[in-house]
């Protein structure tokens, strides 16, 4: 059954959700330990639970997908499963990690990469940040040869981005006017992982000449999520989107729930947490 849409926002001429599923709690990078990763792959091994989250996420109107394509396996058939069942297409976003040598050899190789990228049935096509930052001149304020892959993505028919961990990616690309349709940056209340401080981040955000996706909104569960995803929502602009990693449809259905009541203006209806001799003022 599908249901009525998560509030939407435009990229590159797409319609995208702006709540993103992210892939983290899902291929076993927990940002936390070697243990929580080994955790995460054995309960996602077999791609059963990640379907039964696809589809929560599709009956609620979440529809944008973003990851390294190319480790998701079973993940994109979970996907197409999900899509077959709730009646909904995902429009997934890629961040491959592209051969950014430069000679020849390595341009060949990027350039296989963003065809894979078009081949698993990607729309949009985001060099990862790893790879977009070795390309970074902070003396002369360009990213260099950075309009090579952005042609090869374009080339491929899909839309073009920047994953900017390192915040001059943004400032760069724009002073640069390069032929990006959105960035992704690392974004949330504590800071987490983020280079700069939060208040010059959002800055960077709010002066963006392209749509942001936001990622690690709950800083790898180290706050809730009604902290997180508030905090999120209420500090980005109306075109930006929060990318989630979730564990499970329930996971899944409470964020969904804790997003709406912020734009409608409510208290989200949740269950209070289990906890042994609680008090009558702990929900």
């Amino acid at each position: 059954m599908v249901g009525e849409l998560f509030p939407r926002t435009i990229v590159g001429g797409v319609s995208l959700s702006r709540m993103i599923i992210g892939s983290n709690w899902m291929l076993g990078y927990s940002h936390r330990s070697s243990a929580a990763d080994q955790n995460i792959k054995s309960y996602h091994s077999d791609g059963e639970r990640a379907y039964e989250m696809f589809c929560t996420f599709l009956e609620n109107g979440v529809d944008t997908f973003m990851s390294i394509l190319s480790q998701c396996g079973h993940l994109l058939d979970s996907i197409k499963r999900a899509e077959q069942t709730v009646g909904r297409k995902m429009i997934l976003v890629d961040t491959p990690i592209l051969n950014v040598d430069n000679n020849e050899m390595a341009r060949q190789q990027a350039r296989e990469t963003v065809r894979q990228s078009k081949e698993l049935g990607a729309t949009f096509c985001l060099l990862h940040h790893s790879c977009a930052e070795q390309l970074v001149c902070k003396n002369t304020r360009t990213i260099d040869r950075l309009p090579d892959y952005l042609s090869m993505i374009r080339e491929e028919g899909m839309l073009p981005g920047l994953s900017a961990h390192m915040p001059e990616l943004v400032i760069y690309s724009d002073l640069n006017e390069y032929d990006v349709e959105t960035y992704i940056q690392l974004y949330n209340c504590m800071g987490f992982l983020m280079q700069i401080e939060v208040e010059s981040v959002n800055q960077i955000i709010w002066n963006a000449k392209k749509p942001v996706m936001t990622i690690k909104p709950m800083a790898a569960g180290r706050v809730t999520p009604f902290v997180g995803l508030n905090f999120s929502w209420a500090t980005l602009r109306p075109c930006d989107m929060v990318t989630i990693g979730c564990m499970n449809a329930w996971e899944a259905a409470q964020d969904i729930e804790i997003s709406r009541a912020y734009f409608e203006g409510r208290a989200p209806m949740m269950e209070g947490r289990a906890s042994p001799k609680k008090t009558d003022i702990i929900v």
